[in-house]
């Protein structure tokens, strides 16, 4: 399963944040700055269970204000 998680952090805090993120890669396979309304989006890969473990230990760094997660699914449009 994949997911993409975008995240908002605290003004100034997005290189220092991306450094935490580098050290947490049990299931996160790529990590990138994105302008918008994130900062940064992480791609998780990994089982529901270790990708919603992933994003409660996202919310406990400091400088990360707000996350969003969409999970990938498969849809059968019959064609």
């Amino acid at each position: 399963m994949q997911a993409l998680c975008l995240i908002t952090v605290k003004p100034g805090k997005v290189d220092s944040v991306v450094e935490i993120l580098k050290k947490k890669r049990k299931t996160s396979k790529k990590i990138m700055i994105v302008t918008g309304r994130a900062d940064i989006s992480v791609i998780l890969r990994g089982k529901m269970d270790q990708i919603n473990q992933m994003v409660i230990d996202f919310k406990k760094i400091k400088d990360i204000v707000t996350t969003e997660t969409l999970i990938e699914v498969e849809v059968d449009l019959g064609w």
